[in-house]
């Protein structure tokens, strides 16, 4: 079983792709011209694609395709909630797959990428060929005050830095404080908050202290983009009517699926990857022993290893 990610590749085209509401979509595709198309949704929302997010699949056999989602990455305007809704991402999706000339791909998710992968899945599942889904979050309000308040309770010096990155009178409603700071043009104003709210998370996301990590989230441009979006999604619950995502399984159940979830998940907790399971018993669920939340922890990099090597075979 392979357990490293593929060597590091170059896109073999990138380009832009014009949206409405003043967005301009970045994409790229690596891999194989003609192999089969993979789309990869980033997490966040904000978080941007990397190079690495290339590694997961085989080059010979997969067209790798990598798109920064609206606000996001080298997508612009950066870190800009203006005409930003799941609706919104779901529509550029299908856009940006009419534009490459694609008929079906494979759809890979995580963290909140997992959320966009459900919800594009459900509105056309024509189109997909199967689902990886990994750190399965479904934008309900209880995942939304367990990731304001519940990581706490694992993480309590990283929660009373993020309580105190907004003033003491805001910390009875953390999120309204943060959207209030976060989306004030000063950054003087808004960049601290950022970074506060990025280094909380990426705290938070593994299972042993990754150092590396939480600098790497903590970056100027970037953590703005992550913690602005990532709050104007949670204040909206990704703009998704409670437990609509579960309630519509029926719709791609047919579809190849397989979850991977690490079993001390702090960012999003396991029990709403089983609650997903639980709707769609067909799809393969993989809980790792022994990882949090990121990708890259040992253990689940191998299973989305694992997962892209198996859809190899889906029709």
């Amino acid at each position: 079983m392979r357990r490293e990610l593929f060597p590091e590749i170059t896109p073999y085209e990138t380009g832009v792709l014009p949206l409405d509401g003043g967005h301009v979509m970045y994409w790229e595709q690596s891999g194989n011209p003609e192999g089969a198309p993979v789309l990869f949704l980033h997490g966040g929302p904000g978080a941007g694609t990397t190079v690495t997010h290339r590694r997961f699949f085989d080059p010979e056999h997969y067209r790798i395709i990598l798109f920064d989602q609206r606000g996001a990455g080298k997508s612009t305007p950066s870190a800009s909630i203006e005409a930003n809704t799941t609706g919104h991402l779901v529509a550029d999706i299908e856009h940006l797959r009419d534009t490459l000339g694609v008929e079906k791909w494979l759809v890979f998710g995580g963290s909140w990428g997992s959320t966009l992968a459900l919800a594009y899945a459900q509105a056309h599942a024509a189109r997909c060929r199967g689902l990886i889904l990994r750190g399965v979050f479904l934008c309900g309000r209880d995942e939304v005050d367990w990731f304001l308040h519940g990581m706490g309770r694992f993480f309590p010096e990283a929660w009373r830095k993020f309580a105190d990155g907004v003033p003491e009178a805001g910390r009875g409603d953390l999120l309204s404080a943060y959207r209030k700071l976060l989306e004030d043009p000063d950054p003087a104003v808004n960049l601290p908050a950022a970074r506060a709210w990025a280094a909380y998370e990426a705290t938070c996301s593994t299972l042993r202290p990754n150092g590396d990590a939480v600098a790497a989230m903590g970056d100027g441009a970037g953590a703005l983009a992550l913690a602005r979006l990532e709050a104007h999604y949670l204040a909206h619950n990704g703009f998704l009517e409670e437990g609509a995502l579960l309630a519509n399984m029926a719709t791609i159940r047919h579809l190849p699926g397989v979850i991977v979830q690490g079993r001390y998940d702090m960012v999003c907790p396991p029990t709403t990857a089983a609650k997903l399971a639980a709707a769609w018993p067909e799809a393969r669920f993989e809980i790792i022993t022994d990882a949090g939340h990121s990708a890259l922890e040992p253990g689940v990099r191998a299973a989305l290893l694992m997962a892209t090597e198996m859809m190899k075979q889906a029709p």
